[in-house]
C-alpha cells in the first residue's frame, strides 16, 4: 500500500516537488525521499511534541551529514577503533593502538575510524594520520573537543550517541577494541549482539591489548559464565578474537576478506558474495560440515539474483546460496572462516571495490 498523505492534492504537490528537486525521472531513491517528507508532514498532523520534533530533526541532520562525509570513501575499507579516553601516551595500550593503526594504513591501505577523542582514539588517529582518519565525535560537557589528528573534512560532531553508534557500525568493515570503560564495554556488547542476532552482517571483531594488561582475559572469564549458564551459545565465542599481538589482530581482519566479500538475504536465503570461486569439493565439504545450520536444501553456487542485478549489487562476483537458519551466526562465522582458509588455493581474487551497504 503506498505511503501517502491520503490527500490527492497534497500527494500530487509532493510528487511535483520531489521531481523538481531531483531533475530526473522518478526512481526508487525519489520514492524513499518522498516517504521521508510524508513522515515529516505527518508529525504535524500527529501534533507531535516539540521536544520529539527537535530530537528527530537533529538525528536526521546528523545522519544526512554523516552519509555525505563517508560517501566519497565507500570503496576504501575501514576499521573502527574503540578504547578508553583516559589512556595516556606512555601507556603500552596507547602505543600498540598507534602502531596498529599505522600498519593498517601503511601496509594494507585501510582507513581508521575513531570517536575522535583523547586516549586510544587519539592514538588511532595519530597512527593512521589525518589523511586516513575519520573522527565521529560526541559532544560532551567534559570532553567536547576532537583530538588534533583528525582533519576537519572527516570530522563529524554528534549530539546523540545513537546516531554516532550507527555510523561506527554502518561505515566500518572491522572493529578493534582496546581496554576501556563503560563506553568500550557498551560498544563491545552491542557489536556482538548485532551480529549474534543477524541485525548486522558478519564482521571481524578483535579485542586487542598490550601484554600483561589483564583486561580482556578477565572479560573473557565473565563471558564464559554466560556460556556456562546457557545465556549464550558456545558457538557465539567464534564471533570475536582476543589477542595481545598486533600482527595477529591485523591478520584476523585481513584474512576475513581473503574470500568473503559481503552478504545479502534474497527471498529468505542467504547470499554470500565471494572474491574467489570455491571448488565443488569445498562446497561438498561445507554441505557436510555445516548441514546443522541449513534449514533445507544445500549450499550451492549461483549467479547474481534478480534482486541483486536490479540494484547492481556486485553482480560480477561469484556467490553461494544457502537457506541459513538465521540463528547460529557463530557457526556461520566458522563457515566463512573455512572459505577464507581455502582462499589461497582458489586462485587470485576477483577485483571488486564496491562495499555492500
Amino acid at each position: 500500500m503506498p505511503y501517502t498523505m491520503g490527500d490527492p492534492k497534497l500527494d500530487e504537490q509532493l510528487n511535483t516537488l520531489i521531481s523538481d528537486v531531483a531533475g530526473t525521472e522518478p526512481d526508487l531513491e525519489q520514492e524513499l525521499v518522498r516517504e521521508l517528507v510524508v513522515t515529516s508532514l505527518k508529525l504535524l498532523r500527529d501534533d507531535t511534541d516539540r521536544g520529539d520534533l527537535k530530537l528527530m530533526n537533529a538525528a536526521l541532520k546528523e545522519m544526512r551529514y554523516s552519509f555525505a562525509i563517508f560517501q566519497g570513501y565507500r570503496d576504501v575499507k575501514k576499521v573502527t577503533m574503540y578504547g578508553s579516553a583516559r589512556t595516556k601516551p606512555d601507556d603500552p595500550n596507547y602505543q600498540i593502538a598507534e602502531q596498529f593503526a599505522s600498519r593498517m594504513v601503511d601496509r594494507h591501505g585501510w582507513m581508521v575510524v575513531t570517536g575522535a577523542g583523547p586516549g586510544i582514539m587519539e592514538a588511532g588517529n595519530l597512527g593512521a594520520g589525518s589523511d586516513d582518519s575519520f573522527g565521529v565525535n560526541i559532544r560532551l560537557p567534559f570532553e567536547a573537543e576532537a583530538n588534533p589528528y583528525v582533519h576537519e573534512s572527516r570530522l563529524i560532531n554528534y549530539k546523540y550517541f545513537f546516531t554516532r553508534k550507527l555510523m561506527f557500525v554502518k561505515e566500518s568493515d572491522a572493529f578493534v577494541l582496546f581496554p576501556g570503560g563503560f563506553g568500550t564495554q557498551d560498544e563491545a556488547f552491542e557489536l556482538l549482539t548485532l551480529i549474534q542476532t543477524g541485525k548486522s552482517d558478519l564482521h571481524p571483531i578483535v579485542m586487542l591489548e598490550a601484554p600483561d594488561t589483564g583486561y580482556w582475559g578477565a572479560w573473557r572469564q565473565f563471558v564464559d559464565t554466560l556460556v556456562a549458564q546457557e545465556m549464550i551459545s558456545p558457538d557465539d565465542l567464534h564471533l570475536f578474537d582476543i589477542t595481545n599481538d598486533i600482527e595477529v589482530a591485523i591478520n584476523e581482519i585481513i584474512d576475513f576478506y581473503a574470500c568473503y566479500h559481503s552478504q545479502r538475504f534474497v527471498d529468505g536465503d542467504l547470499i554470500l558474495r565471494l572474491l574467489r570461486e570455491p571448488t565443488d569439493e569445498l562446497i561438498a565439504s561445507l554441505n557436510e560440515e555445516f548441514a546443522d545450520i541449513i534449514s533445507h536444501g544445500e549450499i550451492h553456487k549461483i549467479g547474481a539474483t534478480t534482486a541483486e542485478v536490479s540494484s547492481n549489487d556486485n553482480v560480477d562476483l561469484p556467490r553461494l546460496r544457502l537457506s541459513f537458519d538465521r540463528r547460529h551466526f557463530g557457526r556461520l562465522r566458522l563457515l566463512v572462516d573455512r572459505l577464507n582458509e581455502e582462499a589461497v588455493r582458489l586462485g587470485p581474487p576477483i577485483s571488486s571495490n564496491t562495499k555492500h551497504q
